[in-house]
């Protein structure tokens, strides 16, 4: 049985346009160009002629007439009134100028999970076993049904959405097996990360690494090349070492290191356009506890301690705070058998780390809201001080998202939150790698080479000043943070971290401007400034530091040339020709692309 999935999120609150209950629409004729109506005003400097005296028999006669009008009108006024009466509540109720039918009830809404992409489809099929998945692939080939694979719906840019219909594997979730001494489990492609990591974790086995979040579905999170935080840790894809796809044009194949190599490496990020991934085999490592180290630093001790913080530390990340000197150094190393876990009492409970945010909020409530609001919040207003810091965040940038003074103070406030909450703290890698990304936003991340772990180039600080210079010279109203990563490299040629040098690294930096509320122009007003912001970086950063987006993050220009110029650019970094034979090759009738694959990767029968 076929399964349609309603994933239902409001991008934005739609409203009909009404006429004020007290106003009535004037309609002006429709002017004949050669004959133009005149419009009189109805005051004018200008005396009117003089008009005739009509005879007195004449006058009567038109009184009389005209009164039987004015009787016969009123007639029919009353007998239309008493034939159908207004209910009690008609006078409160306001005219509408359109009315719009209710979607039909096979239309799914599907929505990525930051609301910036949206398509309405009557085709989300979720499989329950990988016959029925084969099945389903087999099916839509013959009929040239588009099927396009989706995974969770995380992705920042909707890759896997397109209204011509869609296929999840949200109940293919399964932990199929685990080998205990080769450290490796093999797994359904819909099997959430969250999900994988808790299933394995009684054979004292975990994943190497991890991306921010955990919902994602793991077929997704290897296709779109994510990456987590280490020098010495490649991204995702490259903990892959088998997999099964569904082709429309071959069926069901297996692809590995041993089988089909050239294959098995192009399709690790394939980005869900070789075949649906329906199982994954990973490769995994043993179980351990980290300690986590949040601090405060600055630039110029960065610099001085860059190398010593990319080699000494398992994983590393920099989060700097624009409008401010602040970088916040989190680094993660598992816990010393000897020594054990650091001792550390924090100076400041999480209530007086974030209250900075709170008074600042308080502060902000009184001028943007008034006294009275500050003091008598509204009934749906929740309580400040149950709100986490990200919430705080998202409330203060709402009030005036795209003031720079503001986002300023907002971050200033970010800060100072950061400075109280420096310390350690200890848990599994599951737990202590994740990060708190906050509400839905707008982001943007880009990938480029950073010399080697022995010989960091330092082109990843030097793209991180200019980045801060940038955005002090245009005052951009950036929020916080501006995060810094770092990965080994990987061998799938599509990732953007792709080398055949093993010791090559490659930094990720990623920009970010958040959607905190749902008013529509609000919202629209902010996707504007982010993507002026983030013209502004291709601009004057990509080309220099070889910088290519994240495939998750990845938009499509709109502008014809832009389009080009990016896909001439993509195949300057990635095996574009191959890639597109092997679609033909696996794919032929296109049935698991969608638009955004096509504009990125136009085939040579199609330009």
């Amino acid at each position: 049985m076929y399964r349609a999935h309603n994933l239902k999120r409001s991008l934005q609150n739609r409203h009909h346009r009404s006429i004020p209950p007290h106003s009535t629409p004037t309609t002006i004729p429709p002017q004949n160009p050669l004959n133009p109506t005149v419009l009189r005003h109805p005051f004018s400097t200008t005396p009117n002629p003089p008009l005739p005296s009509p005879a007195s028999s004449n006058s009567s006669s038109e009184l009389l007439k005209y009164l039987g009008y004015t009787a016969l009108l009123a007639a029919s006024a009353a007998a239309t009134y008493y034939s159908f009466p207004y209910p009690e509540n008609a006078k409160h109720k306001k005219a509408h100028l359109f009315r719009y039918a209710p979607p039909p009830d096979d239309l799914q809404t599907v929505s990525n999970w930051s609301g910036t992409h949206e398509v309405q489809t009557r085709v989300f099929l979720q499989p329950e076993s990988l016959e029925e998945l084969e099945k389903i692939v087999r099916d839509a080939n013959e009929r040239r049904q588009k099927i396009r694979p989706v995974g969770s719906g995380l992705s920042p840019n909707g890759i896997g959405l397109t209204r011509a219909g869609m296929v999840n594997l949200a109940l293919l979730d399964k932990v199929l097996e685990v080998d205990k001494e080769r450290r490796t489990v093999r797994v359904q492609a819909g099997v959430r990360v969250q999900q994988l990591v808790d299933g394995i974790k009684e054979y004292g086995l975990t994943l190497q690494n991890f991306a921010s979040i955990r919902e994602q579905q793991v077929g997704g999170i290897v296709q779109v090349g994510a990456h987590g935080t280490g020098a010495r840790l490649p991204p995702i894809d490259e903990q892959v070492i088998s997999m099964k796809l569904v082709t429309p044009a071959k069926g069901i194949i297996e692809v590995s290191k041993e089988k089909n190599p050239e294959l098995f490496y192009l399709a690790r990020v394939g980005l869900g356009g070789l075949g649906v991934v329906a199982e994954v085999t990973l490769q995994c490592v043993e179980r351990q506890e980290l300690v986590e180290h949040t601090f405060i630093s600055n630039m110029k001790e960065i610099k001085r301690n860059h190398k010593k913080f990319l080699s000494e530390n398992k994983h590393v990340k920099y989060l700097y705070i624009p409008g401010t000197d602040a970088v916040v150094v989190v680094r993660c190393n598992p816990v010393s058998k000897w020594k054990g876990p650091p001792k550390f009492k924090p100076k400041y409970t999480n209530d007086e780390a974030i209250q900075h945010m709170r008074d600042l909020y308080q502060e902000s409530l009184k001028k943007y809201r008034g006294e009275a609001t500050a003091k008598m919040p509204d009934e749906d207003e929740p309580n400040v001080n149950e709100l986490s810091f990200t919430e705080l965040r998202d409330k203060l940038l709402a009030l005036d998202p795209l003031n720079t003074d503001h986002v300023k103070k907002v971050n200033q406030a970010e800060a100072e939150f950061w400075r109280r909450s420096e310390g350690y703290r200890v848990g599994w890698s599951d737990e202590i790698l994740g990060f708190d990304c906050g509400g839905q936003q707008w982001v943007s991340e880009t990938c480029f080479p950073a010399g080697t772990l022995a010989k960091p180039s330092m082109k990843d600080l030097e793209f991180i000043e200019r980045l801060v210079e940038l955005i002090e010279k245009e005052s951009i109203p950036a929020p916080a943070p501006i995060e810094q990563r770092w990965t080994a490299c990987s061998k799938s040629p599509m990732s953007p971290a792709s080398s055949l040098a093993e010791d090559d690294i490659f930094s990720w930096v990623g920009i970010i401007m958040y959607l905190p509320t749902m008013d529509a122009r609000q919202r629209k007003e902010i996707t504007e400034e982010f993507f002026h912001y983030r013209h502004l970086t291709q601009e004057q950063l990509w080309d220099q530091y070889s910088a290519y987006e994240h495939w998750a993050k990845i938009e499509v220009p709109k502008d014809k040339e832009e389009l080009a110029a990016l896909q001439s650019r993509l195949k300057k970094r990635f095996p574009v020709e191959a890639y597109n034979k092997a679609r033909k090759e696996l794919d032929p009738n296109r049935i698991l692309s969608n638009n955004m694959l096509e504009k990125l990767f136009p085939s040579a029968d199609t330009i």
